[in-house]
């Protein structure tokens, strides 16, 4: 099963964790989180080599696209952990959320 963590256990980790959004252009479009990477489920397979080492953190809409891709990427031998319930319990526990 793959590791998640609350946004609020994320945000208490600093600045240096690297928080990368899968979700699509037009998602990201309506709602973001500030300093996030983006990298499109769609196209995830483009961004493998840019892949940052050491542990980080993947963020969608609800927890299910990025839950799928951390435990695939974790297969792969990567340090990857799923940001629990995504973007929307992210705006739920008030952290920062950047509007259209």
């Amino acid at each position: 099963m793959t590791t998640t963590i609350t946004p609020t256990e994320f945000a208490a980790l600093g600045g240096d964790a690297v928080l990368i959004d899968v979700r699509e252009p037009d998602e990201l479009a309506q709602a973001r989180i500030p300093d996030t990477l983006s990298m499109p489920m769609s196209s995830l397979g483009d961004y493998l080599d840019e892949l940052p080492e050491g542990t980080f953190y993947l963020v969608c809409h609800s927890g299910m696209r990025s839950g799928r891709i951390a435990q695939s990427l974790v297969e792969q031998g990567h340090d990857a952990i799923s940001v629990a319930g995504g973007i929307v319990q992210w705006e739920q526990e008030g952290l920062p959320v950047e509007k259209g």
